[in-house]
Protein backbone atom coordinates (compact mmCIF):
# COMPACT_ATOMS: atom_id res chain seq x y z
CA UNK A 1 0.00 0.00 0.00
CA UNK A 2 1.43 3.37 -1.00
CA UNK A 3 0.43 6.64 0.61
CA UNK A 4 -0.97 8.38 -2.47
CA UNK A 5 -3.31 11.32 -2.98
CA UNK A 6 -6.18 8.85 -3.42
CA UNK A 7 -6.04 7.64 0.16
CA UNK A 8 -4.53 10.64 1.94
CA UNK A 9 -7.94 11.98 3.01
CA UNK A 10 -8.98 8.49 4.00
CA UNK A 11 -6.30 8.53 6.75
CA UNK A 12 -8.03 11.42 8.51
CA UNK A 13 -11.48 9.89 8.04
CA UNK A 14 -10.26 6.60 9.54
CA UNK A 15 -8.66 8.43 12.48
CA UNK A 16 -11.88 10.37 13.06
CA UNK A 17 -14.00 7.20 12.97
CA UNK A 18 -11.73 5.26 15.37
CA UNK A 19 -11.53 8.20 17.79
CA UNK A 20 -15.32 8.56 17.78
CA UNK A 21 -15.87 4.84 18.37
CA UNK A 22 -13.31 4.61 21.21
CA UNK A 23 -14.13 8.10 22.60
CA UNK A 24 -10.54 9.29 22.49
CA UNK A 25 -8.79 12.32 20.99
CA UNK A 26 -8.44 12.02 17.14
CA UNK A 27 -4.92 13.52 17.47
CA UNK A 28 -3.83 10.39 19.38
CA UNK A 29 -4.99 8.18 16.51
CA UNK A 30 -3.13 10.34 13.98
CA UNK A 31 0.04 10.16 16.13
CA UNK A 32 -0.31 6.36 16.17
CA UNK A 33 -0.59 6.37 12.40
CA UNK A 34 2.52 8.55 12.13
CA UNK A 35 4.47 6.13 14.33
CA UNK A 36 3.29 3.09 12.34
CA UNK A 37 4.28 4.71 9.03
CA UNK A 38 7.63 5.68 10.55
CA UNK A 39 8.29 2.05 11.51
CA UNK A 40 7.36 0.89 8.00
CA UNK A 41 9.74 3.47 6.51
CA UNK A 42 12.58 2.30 8.78
CA UNK A 43 12.11 -1.28 7.58
CA UNK A 44 12.48 0.04 4.01
CA UNK A 45 15.33 2.55 4.47
CA UNK A 46 17.14 0.94 7.40
CA UNK A 47 16.35 0.62 11.12
CA UNK A 48 19.28 2.82 12.14
CA UNK A 49 17.91 5.82 10.27
CA UNK A 50 15.85 8.40 12.12
CA UNK A 51 12.80 8.49 9.82
CA UNK A 52 9.90 10.62 10.93
CA UNK A 53 6.43 10.96 9.45
CA UNK A 54 4.11 13.95 9.72
CA UNK A 55 0.48 13.76 8.63
CA UNK A 56 -1.10 17.09 7.76
CA UNK A 57 -4.21 17.44 9.96
CA UNK A 58 -6.13 19.21 7.17
CA UNK A 59 -5.18 17.45 3.93
CA UNK A 60 -4.07 14.06 5.25
CA UNK A 61 -0.80 14.27 3.28
CA UNK A 62 1.96 12.19 4.88
CA UNK A 63 5.47 13.69 4.71
CA UNK A 64 8.46 11.37 5.26
CA UNK A 65 11.67 13.00 6.50
CA UNK A 66 15.12 11.78 7.48
CA UNK A 67 16.65 13.54 10.49
CA UNK A 68 20.38 13.67 11.25
CA UNK A 69 21.83 15.28 14.38
CA UNK A 70 25.22 17.01 14.77
CA UNK A 71 27.30 15.42 17.59
CA UNK A 72 30.85 15.60 18.98
CA UNK A 73 33.42 13.52 17.08
CA UNK A 74 33.93 11.11 20.00
CA UNK A 75 30.20 10.64 20.50
CA UNK A 76 29.48 9.56 16.93
CA UNK A 77 27.94 6.06 17.07
CA UNK A 78 25.09 5.89 14.57
CA UNK A 79 26.39 6.98 11.17
CA UNK A 80 22.88 6.92 9.67
CA UNK A 81 21.29 9.31 12.20
CA UNK A 82 24.32 11.33 13.40
CA UNK A 83 27.24 13.19 11.85
CA UNK A 84 30.12 15.33 13.02
CA UNK A 85 30.51 19.10 12.76
CA UNK A 86 33.02 18.63 9.92
CA UNK A 87 30.65 16.39 7.95
CA UNK A 88 27.74 18.74 8.55
CA UNK A 89 29.58 21.64 6.87
CA UNK A 90 28.65 20.11 3.50
CA UNK A 91 24.96 20.71 4.24
CA UNK A 92 24.74 23.43 6.91
CA UNK A 93 26.21 26.91 7.33
CA UNK A 94 28.21 27.16 10.58
CA UNK A 95 26.89 23.89 12.13
CA UNK A 96 26.96 23.41 15.91
CA UNK A 97 26.53 20.35 18.13
CA UNK A 98 22.81 19.69 18.53
CA UNK A 99 21.80 21.12 15.12
CA UNK A 100 19.69 18.83 12.93
CA UNK A 101 19.47 18.28 9.19
CA UNK A 102 15.96 17.40 7.98
CA UNK A 103 15.64 15.94 4.46
CA UNK A 104 12.44 14.78 2.84
CA UNK A 105 12.54 11.22 1.48
CA UNK A 106 10.15 9.48 -0.95
CA UNK A 107 7.06 7.80 0.62
CA UNK A 108 7.38 4.05 1.03
CA UNK A 109 5.44 1.30 -0.63
CA UNK A 110 3.87 -0.71 2.21
CA UNK A 111 3.76 -4.42 1.56
CA UNK A 112 1.38 -6.83 3.28
CA UNK A 113 3.68 -7.44 6.27
CA UNK A 114 4.45 -3.74 6.71
CA UNK A 115 0.75 -2.87 6.50
CA UNK A 116 -0.10 -5.53 9.09
CA UNK A 117 2.64 -4.20 11.38
CA UNK A 118 1.34 -0.65 10.96
CA UNK A 119 -2.16 -1.83 11.83
CA UNK A 120 -0.88 -3.50 15.03
CA UNK A 121 0.92 -0.30 16.08
CA UNK A 122 -2.22 1.75 15.55
CA UNK A 123 -4.37 -0.73 17.48
CA UNK A 124 -1.87 -0.82 20.34
CA UNK A 125 -1.72 2.97 20.58
CA UNK A 126 -5.50 3.22 20.46
CA UNK A 127 -5.79 0.61 23.22
CA UNK A 128 -3.29 2.52 25.38
CA UNK A 129 -5.15 5.80 24.81
CA UNK A 130 -8.46 4.12 25.65
CA UNK A 131 -6.98 2.69 28.88
CA UNK A 132 -5.58 6.10 29.87
CA UNK A 133 -8.95 7.74 29.28
CA UNK A 134 -10.67 5.00 31.27
CA UNK A 135 -8.18 5.32 34.17
CA UNK A 136 -8.48 9.11 34.36
CA UNK A 137 -12.28 8.97 34.21
CA UNK A 138 -12.67 6.44 37.02
CA UNK A 139 -9.76 7.85 39.06
CA UNK A 140 -11.76 11.06 39.36
CA UNK A 141 -14.75 9.04 40.62
CA UNK A 142 -12.97 7.21 43.46
CA UNK A 143 -14.99 7.73 46.63
CA UNK A 144 -18.35 7.94 44.83
CA UNK A 145 -21.21 5.50 44.20
CA UNK A 146 -21.71 3.91 40.80
CA UNK A 147 -24.51 1.80 39.34
CA UNK A 148 -23.61 -1.22 37.26
CA UNK A 149 -24.89 -4.46 35.77
CA UNK A 150 -23.57 -7.86 36.84
CA UNK A 151 -21.84 -9.63 33.94
CA UNK A 152 -20.56 -12.79 35.59
CA UNK A 153 -19.15 -14.28 38.78
CA UNK A 154 -15.62 -15.70 39.04
CA UNK A 155 -14.58 -17.60 42.18
CA UNK A 156 -16.94 -15.54 44.33
CA UNK A 157 -15.82 -12.23 42.78
CA UNK A 158 -18.46 -10.34 40.81
CA UNK A 159 -17.54 -8.68 37.49
CA UNK A 160 -19.67 -5.57 37.01
CA UNK A 161 -20.25 -3.63 33.78
CA UNK A 162 -19.97 0.05 34.72
CA UNK A 163 -20.54 1.53 31.28
CA UNK A 164 -17.13 2.27 29.81
CA UNK A 165 -15.34 -0.62 31.43
CA UNK A 166 -15.52 -3.52 33.82
CA UNK A 167 -15.08 -3.38 37.58
CA UNK A 168 -14.62 -6.08 40.19
CA UNK A 169 -16.57 -6.54 43.42
CA UNK A 170 -14.42 -8.90 45.46
CA UNK A 171 -15.89 -11.62 47.62
CA UNK A 172 -14.80 -9.88 50.86
CA UNK A 173 -16.36 -6.58 49.72
CA UNK A 174 -19.87 -8.06 49.46
CA UNK A 175 -22.36 -7.74 52.30
CA UNK A 176 -22.90 -11.03 54.12
CA UNK A 177 -23.90 -13.76 51.73
CA UNK A 178 -25.06 -11.57 48.87
CA UNK A 179 -25.50 -13.51 45.64
CA UNK A 180 -25.84 -11.96 42.19
CA UNK A 181 -26.96 -13.30 38.84
CA UNK A 182 -26.05 -11.97 35.38
CA UNK A 183 -27.92 -8.79 34.42
CA UNK A 184 -28.73 -7.92 38.07
CA UNK A 185 -28.36 -4.21 38.78
CA UNK A 186 -25.98 -3.39 41.63
CA UNK A 187 -24.98 -0.20 43.40
CA UNK A 188 -21.38 -0.02 44.70
CA UNK A 189 -18.74 2.33 46.09
CA UNK A 190 -15.64 2.93 43.95
CA UNK A 191 -12.91 2.10 46.44
CA UNK A 192 -9.77 2.12 44.30
CA UNK A 193 -8.59 2.42 40.69
CA UNK A 194 -5.18 1.06 39.74
CA UNK A 195 -3.23 1.38 36.52
CA UNK A 196 -2.07 -2.12 35.53
CA UNK A 197 -0.53 -3.75 32.46
CA UNK A 198 -3.83 -5.19 31.24
CA UNK A 199 -5.60 -1.87 31.72
CA UNK A 200 -7.14 0.06 34.62
CA UNK A 201 -8.51 -2.16 37.40
CA UNK A 202 -11.58 -0.73 39.16
CA UNK A 203 -12.27 -2.14 42.61
CA UNK A 204 -15.75 -1.81 44.09
CA UNK A 205 -17.02 -2.25 47.63
CA UNK A 206 -20.32 -2.59 49.45
CA UNK A 207 -18.77 -3.07 52.91
CA UNK A 208 -16.65 0.11 53.09
CA UNK A 209 -17.90 2.55 55.78
CA UNK A 210 -17.83 5.37 53.23
CA UNK A 211 -20.37 3.48 51.09
CA UNK A 212 -22.91 4.12 53.85
CA UNK A 213 -21.80 7.76 54.14
CA UNK A 214 -22.36 8.27 50.40
CA UNK A 215 -25.77 6.60 50.57
CA UNK A 216 -26.82 9.02 53.32
CA UNK A 217 -25.50 11.90 51.20
CA UNK A 218 -27.85 10.77 48.40
CA UNK A 219 -30.85 10.39 50.71
CA UNK A 220 -30.36 13.45 52.98
CA UNK A 221 -30.22 16.81 51.09
CA UNK A 222 -28.83 18.57 54.20
CA UNK A 223 -25.71 16.36 54.05
CA UNK A 224 -25.27 17.02 50.33
CA UNK A 225 -25.62 20.79 50.97
CA UNK A 226 -23.05 20.69 53.80
CA UNK A 227 -25.51 21.75 56.53
CA UNK A 228 -25.02 18.36 58.20
CA UNK A 229 -21.66 16.60 58.18
CA UNK A 230 -20.93 12.91 58.69
CA UNK A 231 -17.99 12.89 61.11
CA UNK A 232 -17.44 9.14 61.51
CA UNK A 233 -18.83 5.80 60.37
CA UNK A 234 -18.32 2.32 61.83
CA UNK A 235 -19.83 -0.82 60.27
CA UNK A 236 -20.28 -4.50 60.85
CA UNK A 237 -21.46 -5.04 57.24
CA UNK A 238 -24.90 -6.58 56.90
CA UNK A 239 -25.48 -6.58 60.66
CA UNK A 240 -25.13 -3.22 62.41
CA UNK A 241 -23.57 0.21 61.99
CA UNK A 242 -23.08 3.49 63.82
CA UNK A 243 -22.83 6.88 62.13
CA UNK A 244 -21.94 10.16 63.86
CA UNK A 245 -23.41 13.40 62.49
CA UNK A 246 -23.22 17.09 63.38
CA UNK A 247 -25.37 20.01 62.27
CA UNK A 248 -23.95 23.44 61.47
CA UNK A 249 -27.43 24.98 61.64
CA UNK A 250 -28.83 25.22 65.16
CA UNK A 251 -32.40 24.91 63.88
CA UNK A 252 -31.78 21.50 62.27
CA UNK A 253 -31.57 18.29 64.31
CA UNK A 254 -28.90 16.15 62.59
CA UNK A 255 -30.29 12.84 63.87
CA UNK A 256 -33.86 13.70 62.93
CA UNK A 257 -32.83 14.89 59.45
CA UNK A 258 -31.00 11.61 58.79
CA UNK A 259 -33.90 9.51 60.07
CA UNK A 260 -36.44 11.38 57.95
CA UNK A 261 -40.23 11.48 58.13
CA UNK A 262 -41.34 8.20 59.69
CA UNK A 263 -37.85 6.86 59.12
CA UNK A 264 -38.10 7.11 55.33
CA UNK A 265 -34.53 8.32 54.74
CA UNK A 266 -32.73 5.87 56.98
CA UNK A 267 -34.97 3.04 55.78
CA UNK A 268 -33.87 3.63 52.18
CA UNK A 269 -30.23 3.16 53.28
CA UNK A 270 -31.13 0.10 55.41
CA UNK A 271 -32.85 -1.54 52.43
CA UNK A 272 -29.79 -0.99 50.21
CA UNK A 273 -27.55 -2.53 52.89
CA UNK A 274 -29.58 -5.74 53.25
CA UNK A 275 -31.33 -4.74 56.47
CA UNK A 276 -28.23 -3.47 58.32
CA UNK A 277 -29.36 -1.80 61.57
CA UNK A 278 -28.07 1.77 61.82
CA UNK A 279 -27.57 3.84 65.00
CA UNK A 280 -27.43 7.57 64.19
CA UNK A 281 -25.46 9.39 66.89
CA UNK A 282 -24.92 13.14 67.51
CA UNK A 283 -21.24 14.08 67.27
CA UNK A 284 -19.61 15.91 70.17
CA UNK A 285 -16.14 17.47 70.38
CA UNK A 286 -15.89 16.28 73.98
CA UNK A 287 -14.69 12.68 73.61
CA UNK A 288 -16.22 11.28 76.81
CA UNK A 289 -19.62 12.78 75.90
CA UNK A 290 -19.31 11.45 72.36
CA UNK A 291 -18.46 8.00 73.71
CA UNK A 292 -21.51 8.00 75.96
CA UNK A 293 -23.59 8.73 72.85
CA UNK A 294 -21.74 6.06 70.84
CA UNK A 295 -22.50 3.35 73.39
CA UNK A 296 -26.25 3.87 73.06
CA UNK A 297 -28.64 2.27 73.85
CA UNK A 298 -26.61 1.38 76.99
CA UNK A 299 -26.54 3.84 79.90
CA UNK A 300 -23.11 4.97 81.20
CA UNK A 301 -22.37 5.91 84.82
CA UNK A 302 -18.82 7.26 84.48
CA UNK A 303 -16.10 7.81 81.86
CA UNK A 304 -12.35 8.12 82.49
CA UNK A 305 -10.25 9.25 79.50
CA UNK A 306 -6.51 8.61 79.05
CA UNK A 307 -5.72 10.91 76.10
CA UNK A 308 -2.05 9.93 75.83
CA UNK A 309 -2.84 6.22 75.52
CA UNK A 310 -5.97 6.95 73.41
CA UNK A 311 -7.79 4.71 75.86
CA UNK A 312 -11.01 5.20 77.78
CA UNK A 313 -12.58 3.42 80.74
CA UNK A 314 -16.35 3.22 80.90
CA UNK A 315 -18.30 2.30 84.02
CA UNK A 316 -21.86 1.01 83.55
CA UNK A 317 -24.51 -0.35 85.94
CA UNK A 318 -24.55 -4.14 86.30
CA UNK A 319 -27.80 -4.51 84.35
CA UNK A 320 -26.38 -2.45 81.44
CA UNK A 321 -23.15 -4.43 80.95
CA UNK A 322 -24.41 -6.91 78.36
CA UNK A 323 -26.21 -4.12 76.46
CA UNK A 324 -23.05 -1.97 76.40
CA UNK A 325 -20.89 -4.83 75.16
CA UNK A 326 -23.47 -6.10 72.70
CA UNK A 327 -23.74 -9.52 71.10
CA UNK A 328 -20.23 -10.89 70.55
CA UNK A 329 -18.87 -7.47 71.59
CA UNK A 330 -20.45 -5.76 68.58
CA UNK A 331 -21.70 -2.61 70.32
CA UNK A 332 -18.45 -1.75 72.09
CA UNK A 333 -16.41 -2.66 69.00
CA UNK A 334 -18.39 -0.29 66.78
CA UNK A 335 -18.20 2.45 69.43
CA UNK A 336 -14.43 1.97 69.55
CA UNK A 337 -14.14 2.27 65.75
CA UNK A 338 -16.37 5.33 65.76
CA UNK A 339 -14.41 7.19 68.45
CA UNK A 340 -10.92 5.87 67.58
CA UNK A 341 -10.36 4.93 71.22
CA UNK A 342 -9.73 1.67 73.04
CA UNK A 343 -12.62 1.09 75.39
CA UNK A 344 -12.53 -0.84 78.66
CA UNK A 345 -15.99 -1.53 80.05
CA UNK A 346 -16.52 -2.46 83.70
CA UNK A 347 -19.41 -2.58 86.10
CA UNK A 348 -19.85 -0.19 89.02
CA UNK A 349 -18.94 -3.05 91.39
CA UNK A 350 -15.69 -3.76 89.52
CA UNK A 351 -14.84 -0.06 89.45
CA UNK A 352 -15.48 0.21 93.18
CA UNK A 353 -13.30 -2.83 93.85
CA UNK A 354 -10.46 -1.42 91.75
CA UNK A 355 -10.62 1.98 93.43
CA UNK A 356 -10.66 0.32 96.83
CA UNK A 357 -7.54 -1.67 95.91
CA UNK A 358 -5.74 1.49 94.73
CA UNK A 359 -6.78 3.25 97.94
CA UNK A 360 -5.33 0.45 100.06
CA UNK A 361 -2.05 0.35 98.10
CA UNK A 362 -1.50 4.11 98.44
CA UNK A 363 -2.45 4.04 102.11
CA UNK A 364 0.10 1.26 102.72
CA UNK A 365 2.76 3.26 100.84
CA UNK A 366 2.33 6.27 103.16
CA UNK A 367 2.12 4.09 106.30
CA UNK A 368 5.32 2.20 105.45
CA UNK A 369 7.44 5.10 104.18
CA UNK A 370 6.28 8.08 106.26
CA UNK A 371 5.71 6.22 109.54
CA UNK A 372 2.06 7.39 109.74
CA UNK A 373 -0.91 5.71 111.35
CA UNK A 374 -3.48 4.21 108.95
CA UNK A 375 -6.13 6.89 109.55
CA UNK A 376 -3.77 9.76 108.70
CA UNK A 377 -2.47 7.92 105.62
CA UNK A 378 -6.08 7.44 104.46
CA UNK A 379 -6.67 11.17 104.86
CA UNK A 380 -3.76 11.89 102.48
CA UNK A 381 -5.07 9.43 99.89
CA UNK A 382 -8.59 10.85 100.18
CA UNK A 383 -7.20 14.32 99.37
CA UNK A 384 -5.77 12.96 96.12
CA UNK A 385 -2.12 12.33 97.04
CA UNK A 386 -0.80 9.30 95.13
CA UNK A 387 2.98 9.24 95.70
CA UNK A 388 5.82 10.57 97.85
CA UNK A 389 6.88 13.22 95.33
CA UNK A 390 3.49 14.93 95.58
CA UNK A 391 3.72 15.05 99.39
CA UNK A 392 7.36 16.25 99.38
CA UNK A 393 7.11 19.03 96.84
CA UNK A 394 3.46 20.14 96.84
CA UNK A 395 2.61 23.67 97.96
CA UNK A 396 2.27 23.75 101.77
CA UNK A 397 -1.26 25.20 101.53
CA UNK A 398 -2.51 21.98 99.91
CA UNK A 399 -1.50 20.03 103.02
CA UNK A 400 -3.01 22.59 105.39
CA UNK A 401 -6.52 22.02 104.01
CA UNK A 402 -6.49 18.50 105.47
CA UNK A 403 -8.40 18.29 108.76
CA UNK A 404 -6.06 18.18 111.77
CA UNK A 405 -2.95 19.28 109.81
CA UNK A 406 -1.26 22.46 111.01
CA UNK A 407 1.86 24.13 109.64
CA UNK A 408 4.25 22.13 111.89
CA UNK A 409 2.62 18.84 110.88
CA UNK A 410 2.76 19.77 107.20
CA UNK A 411 6.45 20.68 107.42
CA UNK A 412 7.16 17.40 109.27
CA UNK A 413 5.31 15.43 106.56
CA UNK A 414 7.29 17.07 103.77
CA UNK A 415 10.58 16.61 105.62
CA UNK A 416 9.90 12.89 106.10
CA UNK A 417 8.91 12.48 102.43
CA UNK A 418 12.06 14.27 101.25
CA UNK A 419 14.26 12.18 103.55
CA UNK A 420 12.76 8.97 102.12
CA UNK A 421 13.21 10.20 98.53
CA UNK A 422 16.83 11.23 99.21
CA UNK A 423 17.56 7.83 100.79
CA UNK A 424 16.01 6.07 97.79
CA UNK A 425 18.04 8.26 95.42
CA UNK A 426 21.27 7.55 97.33
CA UNK A 427 20.59 3.82 97.29
CA UNK A 428 19.78 3.90 93.54
CA UNK A 429 22.97 5.91 92.87
CA UNK A 430 25.12 3.32 94.68
CA UNK A 431 23.39 0.58 92.75
CA UNK A 432 23.98 2.14 89.31
CA UNK A 433 27.65 2.74 90.03
CA UNK A 434 27.98 -0.92 90.97
CA UNK A 435 26.32 -1.81 87.65
CA UNK A 436 28.97 0.18 85.73
CA UNK A 437 26.81 3.05 84.53
CA UNK A 438 28.86 5.92 83.07
CA UNK A 439 28.90 9.37 84.72
CA UNK A 440 27.67 10.95 81.47
CA UNK A 441 24.32 9.19 81.97
CA UNK A 442 24.21 9.58 85.78
CA UNK A 443 24.69 13.35 85.49
CA UNK A 444 22.30 13.78 82.55
CA UNK A 445 19.76 16.51 83.33
CA UNK A 446 16.23 15.22 83.70
CA UNK A 447 17.16 11.72 84.87
CA UNK A 448 16.84 10.84 88.57
CA UNK A 449 19.00 8.07 90.08
CA UNK A 450 15.93 5.81 90.12
CA UNK A 451 15.42 6.46 86.40
CA UNK A 452 19.09 5.70 85.70
CA UNK A 453 18.71 2.45 87.64
CA UNK A 454 15.71 1.44 85.54
CA UNK A 455 17.71 2.23 82.37
CA UNK A 456 20.72 0.23 83.61
CA UNK A 457 18.49 -2.77 84.34
CA UNK A 458 17.51 -2.59 80.67
CA UNK A 459 21.21 -2.49 79.66
CA UNK A 460 21.26 1.27 78.92
CA UNK A 461 24.47 2.31 80.72
CA UNK A 462 25.94 5.20 78.74
CA UNK A 463 24.85 8.41 77.06
CA UNK A 464 25.42 6.72 73.70
CA UNK A 465 23.06 3.88 74.67
CA UNK A 466 20.48 6.41 75.82
CA UNK A 467 20.74 8.45 72.59
CA UNK A 468 19.91 5.35 70.50
CA UNK A 469 16.61 4.79 72.35
CA UNK A 470 13.31 5.66 70.69
CA UNK A 471 10.91 7.90 72.58
CA UNK A 472 8.28 5.13 72.83
CA UNK A 473 10.91 2.75 74.28
CA UNK A 474 11.30 5.17 77.19
CA UNK A 475 7.74 6.45 77.66
CA UNK A 476 5.81 3.42 76.40
CA UNK A 477 3.06 3.46 73.82
CA UNK A 478 0.58 1.43 71.83
CA UNK A 479 1.06 -0.66 68.68
CA UNK A 480 -1.70 -2.01 66.42
CA UNK A 481 -1.18 -5.72 65.68
CA UNK A 482 -3.77 -7.52 63.53
CA UNK A 483 -6.27 -4.76 64.28
CA UNK A 484 -5.74 -5.00 68.04
CA UNK A 485 -3.95 -2.30 70.07
CA UNK A 486 -1.08 -3.83 72.08
CA UNK A 487 0.66 -2.08 74.99
CA UNK A 488 4.41 -1.39 74.70
CA UNK A 489 5.90 -0.96 78.19
CA UNK A 490 8.37 1.94 78.50
CA UNK A 491 11.57 1.78 80.57
CA UNK A 492 10.70 5.08 82.29
CA UNK A 493 6.91 4.72 82.14
CA UNK A 494 6.66 4.09 85.90
CA UNK A 495 8.08 7.59 86.46
CA UNK A 496 5.26 9.21 84.41
CA UNK A 497 7.62 10.36 81.63
CA UNK A 498 5.53 11.55 78.68
CA UNK A 499 6.33 10.82 75.05
CA UNK A 500 7.24 14.47 74.46
CA UNK A 501 9.59 14.55 77.47
CA UNK A 502 11.26 11.34 76.32
CA UNK A 503 11.72 12.75 72.83
CA UNK A 504 13.27 15.96 74.17
CA UNK A 505 15.71 14.05 76.40
CA UNK A 506 16.82 11.74 73.58
CA UNK A 507 17.33 14.66 71.17
CA UNK A 508 19.31 16.55 73.85
CA UNK A 509 21.58 13.51 74.28
CA UNK A 510 22.11 13.31 70.51
CA UNK A 511 23.02 17.01 70.37
CA UNK A 512 25.49 16.57 73.27
CA UNK A 513 27.14 13.69 71.40
CA UNK A 514 27.34 15.72 68.17
CA UNK A 515 25.02 13.38 66.29
CA UNK A 516 22.52 16.15 65.55
CA UNK A 517 23.09 19.79 64.62
CA UNK A 518 21.05 22.13 66.89
CA UNK A 519 20.42 24.39 63.88
CA UNK A 520 18.60 21.52 62.14
CA UNK A 521 16.41 21.03 65.21
CA UNK A 522 15.46 24.71 65.22
CA UNK A 523 14.67 24.62 61.50
CA UNK A 524 12.47 21.53 61.95
CA UNK A 525 10.72 23.16 64.90
CA UNK A 526 10.00 26.28 62.82
CA UNK A 527 8.61 24.16 59.96
CA UNK A 528 6.39 22.21 62.36
CA UNK A 529 5.11 25.44 63.91
CA UNK A 530 4.40 26.90 60.46
CA UNK A 531 2.52 23.76 59.38
CA UNK A 532 0.45 23.96 62.56
CA UNK A 533 -0.43 27.61 61.88
CA UNK A 534 -1.40 26.76 58.27
CA UNK A 535 -3.64 23.93 59.46
CA UNK A 536 -5.31 26.23 62.00
CA UNK A 537 -5.83 28.85 59.30
CA UNK A 538 -7.29 26.18 56.99
CA UNK A 539 -9.60 24.96 59.71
Amino acid sequence: MAITSANQLELLQTAEAVAREKMIDPALVVEAMEESLSRAAKSRYGSEMDIRVNIDRKTGRATFTRVRTVVEDEELENYQAEFTVEQAKQYLDDPKVGDTLVEEVPPVEMGRIAAQSAKQVILQKVREAERDRQFEEFQDRVGTIINGVVKREEYGNVIVDVGRGEAILRRNEKIGREAYRPNDRVRCYIKDVRREQRGPQIFLSRTDPQFMAELFKMEVPEIYDGIIEIKAVARDPGSRAKIAVISYDGSIDPVGACVGMRGSRVQAVVNELQGEKIDIIPWNEDQPTFLVNALQPAEVSKVVLDEEAERIEVVVPEDQLSLAIGRRGQNVRLASQLTGLDIDIMTEAEDSERRQKEFEERTKLFVDTLDLDEFFAQLLVSEGFTNLEEVAYVDLDELLVIDGVDEDTANELQARARDVLEAQAKQALEKVREMGVEDSLINFEGLTPQMVQALAEDDVKSLEDFATCADWELAGGWTTVDGERVKDDGILEQFDVSLEEAQNMVMTARVMLGWVDPADLEANADETELEGEEQEAGA
